[in-house]
């Protein structure tokens, strides 16, 4: 049952990952109800993320939706922070994890919504 669990998990992350919306924000979510602890979730999600990331790089830029131009500006400070990040998410609590998580995805669907009813297409 825990495999059928885990290969959901992966398959909804892996979906919205491919499709560069951030598999990580279905996956921590996903393994932590299903008991996952949230460091824990979280390092997985960091590890599915590296092949998944890679390959579908990959896709994109075989059809052409990947430019280099003002990829060194986004990648540096992008590579610092993250590394700062983890360094952070290795020393706080769970709880501090979990509730700092829980308040990014609420702004996160507050903008979604915004964008959604607002915006003209």
């Amino acid at each position: 049952m825990a495999f059928l669990l885990l290969f959901i998990c992966g398959f909804l992350g892996g979906v919205l990952g491919g499709m560069g919306m951030g598999g990580g924000t279905a996956l921590i979510p996903l393994l932590t109800l299903f008991g996952v602890p949230q460091p824990a979730a979280q390092g997985l999600n960091l590890v599915a993320f590296l092949p998944m990331a890679a390959l579908a790089l990959s896709i994109h830029a075989k059809a052409g939706l990947v430019k280099g131009r003002g990829l060194l500006p986004l990648a540096l400070p992008a590579l610092a922070f993250s590394a700062l990040g983890a360094l952070a998410a290795a020393h706080l609590p769970a709880d501090a994890l979990e509730k700092g998580f829980g308040a990014f995805l609420i702004v996160l669907a507050f903008f979604r919504l915004r964008d959604a009813l607002f915006t003209q297409k």
